[in-house]
């Protein structure tokens, strides 16, 4: 379902007065009695004083940040797809620094529990040895993952990360409504709210007073540090993502750049002699922690499933040796069980000696007979689940856990259930039904109440666990639903936890975190990298080049006052024109069958080469294989370059939803479309260390401009034409490369043909010419990983040196010469073809050196191995 606009609050000095929270509820602004809390007070006069202008524009302000930053969370089946945006709500949630202290005491006594519990059921299994949990509970879950018992855990805390899904009942008590134990998901988009908000929203945060996040993830940097199996100088930390199709992908490679580490999919991975490598180009790199957004069942197809295609063989076998850490460790999904909840009160007390502060929602095991019939008698008010069966192997925790409300089910449906429960009990596990909490939202131009929950997240420290001052807060669409989740399409909040005081301003990279190495190695590329870096830099050229000639070509049909074309045999037009088909091979186009028609009206061709995404070689397929190259490696492009890429992304949805049906708005929307282009290499020239990285994504830029430049040369100059003709294509031809101010200022006299190859083919000091591509790919090929036992020159020097040093032997006067005919210069035909054909030969020689890895359909990314939320 999609986010509604979220409109400004009207000028209403009522604001607070119309906002009317929902019955039986605890709502998170207003008292049961009417009143504000005081929590409340400040934020609520702010945004009197913004005034509905005010608040729009900082609205406004938070979207077009949330889509310059490309923050996308993507619904399986959302026909956004992967450039569905983040929804945020600008109001955030407040919680008070006392009540938070309590929740926090709660908070962290739960993870110590739930650690201990890991560490007993992959260890003594006391607490099933003494009944305090049935052994048909767990050892018949899915997720309990026999091959992960008696792996010894570095530091006894096998439970690294931790988050807990809370939300309040009516009498303003937090419960736990859920524990995410094998990867949380949401403790990036928290910080990317407060980015967010905080920009928006300066004074009001600053004067709030609300808590900093950065020391809570450099707890984490140290404790993946500490517990790294070499010591911190040496130590290699990776965050394992499912990979770009995966909905919370931004996320991923947001938390992978925040934190310095390295982005990598399975296929990266290798476990060579008991530990874990990164294959990097060339060589292979020790891995020593793994922060995974990979499930359980999917992180080792050698001794889970094996069908897996997202994890490493002999992953398993690494964290058993003692030389892999894994955040969290494999197995840690048990904890997630729904029917444990029933048990913690007793085991809380067996291993801590203590109550839970901080306790569930009542829970029954149907397994066992007082609570079976227990649900029985009072179905109706009461949420049930079906538990996965150990036998499914699914390793998705959605699946066989649908929530099932009795008391709304039809009476026949009703009958039904309780038969299978009756049939079954162990395989289902029932709570008591509650209205979640209300927060107040900015929906449809009012401060609404919608259900809401909170998500706290802890790091595991040396000596307890460190918990996030706020987290993710989360908003239902309408306050009818029962269910509050971003993959239905809720709002994300940002959350507040007032402080009596000014906080101290935190940075992740503070002096003080001297458990962090002050020189660390800087971060390699992978095969899977390079080759989504290589063919970036060659979108974006084609992209660019293909602009470039559309441009010039409409200028050039607009200039015709002969329309519909009479003449299509020896026109500049003509050429250009199939030149965009030999560029594009969008054939039969310009140069094939049917032909003659097109390039009378042109038109339509034309258009549908800008505006039609189903057509291969068009622009609008550049550009959406750009975007997915770009997306691919994300956390290896800048912030600012992001902006652009989204800013691309925007242009190519105008061109697409809304077509332009005239030459002339089409060119509206190419001028704007190149300065993105031409931005988008700047900033990668600029602003992008000149790693391995940098230089697979220039390599694929030079080829490509080298291709393109050749295709251009062969379609225009080949074919003689009369003196005016050949005119107009010089003057075409310099337009599309840029070098026409450089043409007229250097050449006033001589032959203008030569002049033009002069300066197009073989001044190596134009950077739109085919000699400057080579002789650029000269040194970057040189420079390219060549491994420790490579001697000589590699398949890709050579090829590179041929060409560059046929060009530099190449006299002008010679290709010029036209055949006996005078219709054809053949000479520059098979050099230009011979170029061209020389350039594909590179590109594949790079291609076999650099880029043979394992693909991953992306089809298994989409529908298993994700974390849901």
């Amino acid at each position: 379902m999609p986010a509604p606009d979220l409109a400004p609050i009207p000028e209403n000095p009522g604001l607070v007065d119309v906002y009317s929270p929902l019955a039986d509820r605890y709502d998170e602004m207003r008292t049961a009695d009417g009143e504000v809390r005081p929590q409340w007070q400040y934020l609520l006069d702010a945004l009197r004083t913004l005034g509905s202008v005010g608040i729009e524009e900082r609205w406004r302000e938070a979207s077009r940040l949330i889509r310059d930053n490309g923050v996308t969370y993507n619904l399986h089946g959302d026909p956004q797809g992967m450039s569905r945006p983040w929804q945020l709500d600008l109001l955030p949630m407040l919680i008070r620094s006392d009540e938070w202290a309590e929740l926090e005491r709660g908070l962290i006594q739960r993870a110590e529990l739930l650690n201990l519990i890991l560490l007993d059921l992959y260890g003594p299994r006391n607490l099933i040895r003494t009944g305090l949990l049935p052994a048909e509970l767990i050892d018949g879950n899915a997720s309990y993952l026999i091959p992960c018992h008696g792996i010894e855990i570095a530091g006894g805390r096998p439970l690294v990360q931790y988050a807990a899904d809370l939300t309040r009942l009516p009498d303003g008590h937090w419960r736990v409504i859920g524990d995410r134990t094998q990867s949380p998901m949401g403790a990036g988009y928290a910080l990317e709210n407060r980015v967010v908000l905080s920009r928006v929203l300066p004074s009001l945060f600053r004067d709030s007073h609300v808590h900093r996040l950065a020391g809570f993830f450099r707890s984490m940097r140290r404790t993946l540090t500490r517990l790294a199996p070499r010591v911190a100088e040496h130590a290699r930390v990776v965050v394992l993502t499912p990979g770009p199709q995966n909905e919370a992908y931004f996320e991923h490679a947001y938390l992978a750049n925040y934190l310095g580490y390295t982005l990598v999919q399975g296929g990266d991975l290798s476990v060579r002699d008991g530990a874990l490598w990164l294959r990097t180009l060339g060589r292979l790199e020790r891995i020593d922690a793994v922060v995974r957004h990979v499930n359980d069942l999917w992180c080792d197809p050698l001794e889970l499933r094996e069908d897996s295609m997202l994890g490493v063989p002999g992953m398993l076998q690494a964290a058993r040796a003692g030389n892999l850490i894994l955040a969290n460790a494999l197995g840690s999904g048990i904890l997630e069980h729904p029917a444990l909840a029933a048990f913690l009160p007793d085991i809380c007390q067996q291993l801590l000696g203590e109550s839970l502060v901080l306790p569930d929602i009542p829970t029954w095991w149907c397994g066992d007979p007082g609570s079976l019939a227990q649900v029985l008698n009072n179905l109706d008010r009461l949420v049930v689940k079906l538990l996965p069966s150990a036998h499914l192997m699914t390793g998705a925790r959605a699946t066989g856990q649908l929530e099932l409300f009795p008391g709304a089910m039809e009476p026949a449906a009703r009958t039904a259930l309780i038969k299978a429960i009756q049939a079954n009990p162990g395989g289902y596990v029932a709570r008591e039904r509650i209205q979640p909490s209300t927060a107040p939202a900015l929906i449809d131009q009012h401060l609404e109440p919608r259900p809401s929950v909170l998500r706290t997240f802890l790091i595991a420290e040396e000596d307890g666990y460190a918990v996030m001052p706020g987290g993710l807060g989360r908003v239902a669409l309408n306050h009818e639903t029962a269910l509050v989740s971003n993959q239905l399409g809720g709002l994300g909040k940002d959350v507040w936890v007032l402080a009596s005081e000014p906080e101290r301003q935190e940075s992740l990279l503070a002096a003080s975190d001297t458990q962090t190495p002050a020189v660390v190695q800087e971060s390699t590329v992978s095969s899977r990298v390079a080759d989504n870096l290589f063919w970036i830099g060659r979108y974006a050229e084609r992209a660019e080049g293909l602009v470039r000639l559309l441009r010039i070509t409409i200028f050039k049909f607009s200039e015709r006052a002969d329309y519909p074309l009479s003449k299509v045999t020896s026109s500049c037009l003509r050429s250009l024109l199939e030149a965009l088909t030999n560029q594009t091979q969008s054939f039969p186009g310009f140069v094939g069958a049917g032909a003659d028609e097109r390039l009378r009206n042109p038109i339509p061709e034309l258009l549908s080469l800008i505006t039609d995404p189903a057509r291969l070689g068009g622009l609008p397929r550049t550009l959406e294989a750009l975007g997915q190259a770009a997306y691919s490696v994300r956390e290896r492009l800048s912030a600012d370059t992001w902006r652009v890429v989204s800013d691309i992304e925007a242009r190519l949805a105008n061109l697409t939803e809304h077509p332009p049906t005239q030459l002339s708005q089409a060119l509206d929307e190419l001028d704007p479309l190149v300065t993105s282009l031409v931005a988008f290499s700047g900033l990668t020239q600029e602003n992008m260390t000149h790693n391995e990285g940098w230089h697979f994504l220039e390599t694929g830029r030079r080829l490509e401009r080298g291709s393109a430049i050749a295709s251009l040369l062969h379609s225009t100059l080949v074919p003689v034409a009369g003196d005016q003709e050949e005119n107009m294509v010089i003057e075409a031809v310099l337009g599309i490369t840029d070098s026409l101010i450089t043409y007229r200022r250097r050449y006033h006299a001589g032959t203008r043909v030569g002049a033009l190859l002069d300066l197009v083919l073989q001044d190596e000091g134009n950077p739109r010419a085919l000699a400057y591509q080579l002789a650029m790919l000269e040194r970057l090929v040189t420079e390219l990983p060549r491994g420790d036992l490579a001697v000589g020159r590699t398949a890709a020097e050579k090829l590179v040196l041929k060409s560059l040093t046929g060009i530099r032997l190449t006299e002008i006067d010679h290709l010029i010469q036209a055949h006996k005919q005078g219709t054809r210069r053949v000479v520059l035909a098979k050099m230009l073809g011979d170029l061209s054909t020389e350039l594909a030969a590179i590109s594949d020689a790079i291609t076999a050196q650099y880029f043979r890895h394992e693909e991953q359909p992306h089809s298994l990314l989409r529908r298993t191995g994700t974390l849901t939320s």
